[in-house]
């Protein structure tokens, strides 16, 4: 297993590739190149420029000592166009230019030492969250869901309050050029059915895994966040059901998951180590971490540690271990503590320091059973 920490790139992240280095165990930076848009190609010169960002150590911190060097093995993520959820033109793409230009970049980034991308197939928003600021008892505050509010929220509503509580910093998924096209899309989809999108979604992995192969990039689904249907499109990637179903649409072993164990978990009836210990051999990444569920629909995010709340975070990083998994690991979204409720104002969600503590408690997990063994 390797361990990896998500980050969003000088300028736009305020945690730093020296304060990410003095965490134990990480090995692997998850990166992307977040100034481009879905259906975009991404430059080999920019990606050349980004992995040299991660992989190298400035000369100021090697002149302090630091060694320890990061891989940019793995990209969070490639955004998939609306075109080819669709399988139509959008937003002045065909689905089959926009395939073209995802097959390119899936090449670039082989070429580049990827091995794995994270992507998703949700229509319009990646995810979605009520208050991102939300407080907890202990003085942090988190992303939260409240169902009352989604209930009674329009789309429209919830990309205003989106954008006036990101702080500055862009939200994966709420990429403003995109939100721009807001009635466009929501018009395209239209009477599109749960059938259709994985009529559009076999044809897309159809058509980019003979270039995985080639090149040796696994592709790694995100699973819907959160996981079902929201103002009426249709999301494919929800449930256990749904996994499978992904999978069978190309049984390359390079068609795989991204398996969030938060985002599948905020529906309370999944179970989170049974979907780890049931798709194993087809989870080339996975996020880790916990929320709370509340009855009356509602979740709040929380620490890690498995008590703190409805992720048996100790299960699902035993059913790893034991299973000896060798693909990556990452610390989902952290609480915001300290300075980052007052003056450091991070991404929502990604934090450093609950991030941090996140990674010790799931490698502390995973050492006690293989100390064990």
């Amino acid at each position: 297993m390797k361990m990896g920490f998500r980050w969003y790139g000088d300028g736009n992240d305020t945690v730093t590739l020296d304060e990410i280095r003095q965490i134990p165990g990480v090995e692997t930076i998850v990166w992307s190149l977040h100034q481009k848009q879905a259906g975009e190609v991404w430059e080999t010169a920019e990606i050349a420029a980004e992995i040299a960002a991660i992989t190298t150590i400035p000369a100021e911190a090697a002149a302090r000592g630091v060694t320890k060097t990061f891989d940019a093995t793995v990209v969070e993520s490639v955004n998939v166009h609306e075109s080819i959820k669709l399988g139509k033109t959008v937003l002045g793409l065909s689905r089959d230019e926009a395939i073209a230009n995802y097959i390119t970049t899936i090449e670039r980034l082989g070429r580049a030492g990827v091995r794995v991308i994270c992507y998703n197939f949700m229509p319009v928003f990646d995810w979605l969250r009520t208050d991102l600021w939300h407080p907890l008892p202990d003085g942090s505050t988190a992303l939260f869901y409240e169902k009352a509010v989604v209930d009674q929220l329009s789309p429209e509503r919830l990309i205003a309050d989106m954008e006036a509580n990101s702080g500055g910093l862009t939200l994966p998924g709420w990429e403003p050029e995109r939100l721009a096209s807001f009635s466009e899309l929501n018009a395209a989809y239209e009477g599109v059915t749960h059938a259709d999108m994985y009529v559009n979604y076999k044809y897309f992995l159809d058509a980019i895994i003979p270039t995985c192969e080639e090149y040796d990039v696994k592709m790694g689904v995100h699973p819907d966040d959160p996981p079902f249907d929201l103002f009426g499109w249709p999301r494919v990637v929800s449930n256990k059901d749904d996994l499978a179903t992904v999978l069978s649409l190309n049984d390359s072993p390079y068609n795989g998951l991204t398996l969030c164990l938060g985002s599948f978990s905020a529906n309370p009836e999944h179970d989170a180590v049974d979907a780890v210990t049931t798709f194993m051999d087809r989870i080339h990444f996975s996020h880790v971490r916990n929320l709370k569920h509340f009855p009356n629909g509602d979740f709040s995010e929380v620490g890690h540690r498995a008590n703190e709340g409805d992720v048996d975070t100790v299960g699902i990083m035993t059913a790893y271990a034991n299973a000896g998994y060798t693909g990556y690991i990452r610390p989902d979204h952290g609480r915001h503590l300290w300075d980052e409720n007052t003056t450091r104002k991070p991404r929502p969600g990604y934090g450093l320091y609950d991030r941090a503590l996140g990674i010790q408690y799931l490698l502390g997990v995973w050492d006690a059973v293989n100390y064990n063994a």
